[in-house]
């Protein structure tokens, strides 16, 4: 098979390679998937890199753990009746060597999730780690229906998808961007109210739709957002964190505490299982009935992975992807 690779990190164009691999086969319990379209997260860059002094824990790695594909061949105790089926795959590179920048992955059958016919492949391969993500943090602490929920860098990956899963449930969303040019990029049939945080007083703008303060907070940079986040939370609100951007954040821990407030922190990796299952399920089922998109921003077939992988780094607007093919 086609399919990139690294043997040691460091920078895109220097380490990933493209060229055949052998065929990978599905043992007990895993299912095979002829990949379509793979989903490059930040995630998926980092580990290539060795983010902060990761290292690689296998001797080879194929990365990527988001795809959408059909599932062509199937393990020992998998019904071969999914042979043929259209599904998004999460977690292909969590904890395992070979991801989705290949023509073929292997997956444990409950991670090549049943995708509906009218869903294309470019949603799907954007569900994994961005969307499982983005229902954990709404979802954790309970249902978000008839809450006033706050998503922080409402225009990313996570943000665009927390903000639809909350409207999906039942919530009113309110939403931050960086500038305000931004705003205008905001979709007002899912984010009921849009501030920008580089405005005169962006708290005072979010206690304004919320005047006493918002249920949960879908946060992408705690570190820059702490003592926002401590102004408009309600008492005994959660603040969900998914990134920041000081590794040593500070916290106006006396006013949270006083407010009861719960700070819950995000490693999509290491989910609960049933978390994980339960994410697919909802994300499926948002997805089936019209109420999740993506912004999809730049896409490049597999021999151009490194470009993809820079896009990435340099901080992309917009999912980027890359096609594989057959």
């Amino acid at each position: 098979m086609l399919a990139s690779w690294y043997d040691a990190q460091g920078p895109a164009a220097d380490v990933l390679h493209v060229g055949d691999l052998p065929d990978p086969r599905p043992g007990p319990g895993e299912v095979r998937v002829r990949v379509a379209v793979s989903g490059v997260n930040p995630g998926d860059t980092k580990k290539r890199r060795g983010w902060l002094g990761s290292s690689m824990p296998y001797q080879r790695v194929i990365p990527h753990s988001d795809a959408a594909g059909v599932v062509d061949a199937v393990g020992d105790g998998v019904d071969a009746r999914r042979i043929g089926q259209r599904v998004w795959v999460y977690g292909a590179q969590s904890y395992r060597p070979s991801g989705t920048a290949a023509q073929f992955t292997v997956v444990p059958d409950r991670q090549a999730v049943p995708l509906p016919d009218h869903v294309g492949d470019e949603l799907g391969a954007s569900l994994g780690i961005p969307g499982i993500t983005a229902h954990r943090a709404l979802f954790a602490d309970g249902p978000v229906e008839g809450r006033l929920v706050l998503v922080h860098g409402v225009l990313g990956g996570v943000g665009s998808l927390a903000a639809q899963l909350a409207h999906w449930a039942g919530a009113t969303v309110l939403g931050t961007v960086r500038r305000g040019s931004d705003l205008g990029r905001v979709d007002p049939a899912v984010v009921s109210h849009a501030v920008a945080l580089d405005g005169d007083d962006p708290a005072g703008a979010i206690r304004s739709y919320a005047p006493e303060g918002v249920h949960r907070i879908i946060e992408v940079s705690l570190s820059a957002n702490a003592d926002l986040d401590n102004a408009v939370a309600a008492p005994d609100a959660v603040i969900a964190a998914y990134g920041t951007h000081a590794d040593r954040t500070e916290l106006p821990f006396w006013p949270l505490l006083f407010n009861n407030i719960t700070l819950r922190l995000l490693g999509s990796d290491d989910f609960p299982a049933e978390a994980k299952r339960q994410a697919a399920r909802d994300l499926t089922a948002a997805a089936a009935v019209g109420a999740l998109t993506v912004d999809v921003g730049d896409r490049y077939p597999l021999p151009a992975i490194a470009q993809a992988h820079e896009r990435v780094d340099s901080g992309a607007r917009g999912r980027v992807l890359v096609t594989i093919p057959h």
